[in-house]
């Protein structure tokens, strides 16, 4: 399996332009502020391009990582220890290469995968640190609905774009 490095960079980019949108006063942001405790005063101080710069990074690395989660081809590869290409691979793999080839690898099967991690991954985590943290479940919501449906389009493009 061969990474694209093109769909991992635009799906990168998903976590900054949908919290542009998400956490916008428009839509969540003045709630979202309000229940984090987060004040106009406390946002401008702040060094923004360290913040974005690091957060793009992070957004490289969960986009790479994506792909092993919701890419079924990405399995197959890793069962066999990693280049298919070596000498002494068992049939068994090329077999499942043949069977199912690009099958999965769809924008609609990426979404999927997306809304799974988002329920079953970012849920719980974000629930635990929100209940320890005090926080309320307004603030829980909002957040883990944004990374729900940040990695249904991540997921998404990196599985779609073949």
């Amino acid at each position: 399996m061969e990474f694209n490095f093109l769909a991992i960079l635009v799906a990168a980019i998903v976590p900054m332009v949908l919290g542009f949108l998400w956490y916008n006063p428009a839509l969540f942001g003045n709630a979202w502020m309000r229940e984090s405790g987060m004040t106009e005063e406390k946002m401008k101080s702040g060094n923004m391009g360290v913040i974005f710069g690091i957060s793009f990074l992070l957004s490289i690395v969960l986009a790479f990582f994506t792909q092993f989660l919701s890419i079924h081809q990405m399995g197959a590869v890793q069962m066999i220890g990693g280049d298919p290409t070596i000498d002494g691979i068992l049939p068994s793999f090329q077999a499942f290469m043949d069977d199912y080839g690009t099958a999965f690898r769809t924008y609609k099967h990426g979404a999927l995968h997306g809304l799974i991690m988002g329920l079953t991954i970012v849920f719980p985590i974000m629930a635990t640190n929100g209940l320890f943290e005090r926080k309320s479940w307004k603030h829980i919501f909002i957040n883990v609905g944004y990374w729900t449906v940040t990695l249904v389009i991540m997921n998404a493009i990196v599985c779609g774009w073949v």
